[in-house]
């Protein structure tokens, strides 16, 4: 780039990190195929933005093969003047699958971990959900 632009390395690699310009990396993404994905992008926006009167909005993912590591010893909490200190090492405890739901209009967060990643976890977890929003109304979106 130095070369193209006549400005000098040194100027280029402060512009870079200045802008997180980083042209060694990329990344894609591809845009469904669906005809209908424009609709269906709308209607699912149009929920968060303006949720029907009476209805709960809740917007559920996954996200599985998390690893789960665990210290060998407990933090020590943050005391006056003395930071939070814990081990450096770690211990290996698997992986994990964790569920989650965002209240879209308060912004509450609920979520559940599991050993596993099946169907029936992510009915426990519907469960779980059922449990913790109150029914604020027959009519519910999710």
């Amino acid at each position: 780039m130095d070369a193209a632009t006549g400005m000098s390395q040194s100027t280029i690699s402060r512009i870079w990190p200045a802008f997180a310009l980083a042209p060694h990396r990329s990344q894609t993404f591809e845009l469904s195929a669906d005809p209908l994905f424009i609709d269906k992008v709308r209607d699912v926006v149009g929920l968060y933005l303006d949720p029907p009167e009476k209805t709960l909005v809740l917007c559920v993912d996954e996200k599985s093969q998390i690893q789960a590591p665990g210290r060998p010893q407990p933090v020590l909490p943050m005391v006056p003047e003395v930071p939070e200190r814990r081990s450096h090492d770690h211990v290996r405890a698997g992986t994990t699958a964790l569920f989650a739901a965002l209240e879209v209009v308060t912004g509450k967060v609920i979520g559940s971990l599991h050993r596993r990643h099946r169907a029936a976890e992510f009915k426990r977890f519907l469960a779980k959900l059922d449990k913790e929003v109150p029914s604020r109304s027959a009519s519910r979106c999710t």
